[in-house]
């Protein structure tokens, strides 16, 4: 038995291949994806499919928090979940990017840097083989630039852009003791004048500009004749749009309507952390999810109600006061007195059935992200790049690990 080929990243004609399968897909499948188990008490597709909604609904929390991150590992659901998982898995993959020799940095280097992030710079940074050397970093939102630094070390140019004046001072004092000569500008890189800092000679890199922040990167070292470009895209719902805007010739002709809410699908893994924040934060969607059952009963209308982000301190409140008082707040009518220890036993009812019927909309996560990704390489290709896109370390490091490499003829 021969044992199957590794996963390769893809480029060429592949990248269209792939983004038009996974455009078919998505669209074929919208009825189940799109609408949020947080805010619709009935699902559209359930009646399509009452054995899989069913089964869902009998799942406790702890099934639901046990399947979360890897939806397409849950063999046992009925159909058509598994024909889809399969599908999701298939449409999802992709390979790693070569990594050259690491750089070996001195220990000084990793001062101020938070372990994972230190991590991901490094995967990233080995990551970026291109055809010819870069001559001038430029690090995008670079934050204090220990990206840009890892980069640049030990005498290559490096120019580090950021926002926030307090992230660029001590940036540039890091880059001082670190003995690396690197310009950081203090610049706001959706203003108008960031064009004027980007240059046909930098290379530019972006790990984790969030939304609009990476497209103004690829639209102005497109314009700016740049030779090289590597990004690692992050946060697809950070944007001033109000729906997506496909970038490419591809994304453009597709008929997928997405909107903000669509756009965070790809973000919602749930994060590492501590018991205290996993308890906190269940309570607070426990307790959001109940007194979404009072106010439809308060309104007479069965639909969902936004409510604001409230701080963690209202989560010590009894919860008949945090009821009343955000029904206050949302200018609702008093709710009077009630059965409150059962409204809240409902909503941690509501939040098992919540997590479970959310196992559907995480097979199409990866699937969505690669095709957002996908848009931004075609783009890139029609700008004159060869774009190869790849992972540049393992999910267990970030999610958010598909890399882009550009580079001119």
């Amino acid at each position: 038995m021969t044992s199957a080929q590794p996963l390769q990243p893809l480029s060429g004609d592949a990248l269209l291949q792939r983004f038009q399968a996974l455009d078919a897909f998505l669209c074929a499948h919208q009825a189940l994806w799109k609408p949020r188990p947080f805010t619709h008490r009935q699902l559209p597709w359930e009646s399509q499919h009452p054995e899989l909604a069913q089964w869902l609904r009998n799942r406790t929390l702890e099934q639901a928090e046990a399947s979360h991150n890897q939806p397409t590992l849950l063999e046992d659901a009925p159909a058509p979940y598994p024909e889809l998982a399969a599908r999701a898995e298939s449409l999802g993959e992709i390979g790693e990017l070569p990594r050259s020799e690491p750089k070996h940095l001195p220990l000084r280097f990793t001062v101020d840097v938070p372990g994972r992030k230190w991590q991901q710079i490094n995967a990233f940074s080995d990551s970026l083989t291109f055809n010819r050397p870069p001559q001038h970093w430029l690090d995008w939102c670079a934050g204090k630039g220990h990206l840009g630094r890892v980069l640049a070390h030990p005498e290559q140019a490096l120019t580090c852009l950021e926002y926030d004046p307090a992230l660029v001072a001590s940036g540039n004092q890091l880059s001082q003791r670190l003995g690396i000569s690197a310009r950081h500008i203090e610049q706001d890189v959706l203003a108008e004048s960031a064009d004027k800092q980007v240059l046909a000679t930098h290379s530019p890199v972006a790990l984790h500009a969030c939304g609009d922040l990476h497209v103004r990167l690829m639209h102005l070292a497109s314009a700016a004749g740049c030779r090289q470009l590597a990004i690692a895209p992050c946060c697809y719902n950070r944007t001033a749009a109000s729906h997506y805007r496909g970038l490419s010739t591809a994304g453009q002709d597709s008929s997928l309507n997405l909107s903000l809410d669509d756009l965070s699908l790809p973000m919602s893994e749930t994060v590492t952390a501590g018991n205290r924040v996993r308890q906190q934060r269940d309570q607070s969607m426990a307790w959001r999810l109940a007194f979404d059952l009072l106010q439809r009963e308060l309104r007479g209308t069965d639909s969902y109600l936004p409510t604001p982000s409230l701080p963690t301190a209202w989560l010590k409140k009894p919860f008949a006061e945090y009821c009343r008082e955000l029904a206050e707040l949302k200018q609702l009518a008093a709710p009077g007195e009630r059965d409150w220890p059962s409204l809240e036993a409902a909503g941690w009812r509501r939040l098992a059935e919540v997590r479970n019927l959310e196992l559907p909309r995480g097979l199409f996560r990866r699937p969505l992200e690669l095709w957002l990704v996908l848009d931004r390489a075609l783009y890139l290709e029609e700008r004159g790049f060869a774009v190869r896109l790849g992972q540049f370390c393992p999910a267990q490091l970030t999610p958010r690990n598909l890399l882009l490499l550009a580079e001119r003829a």
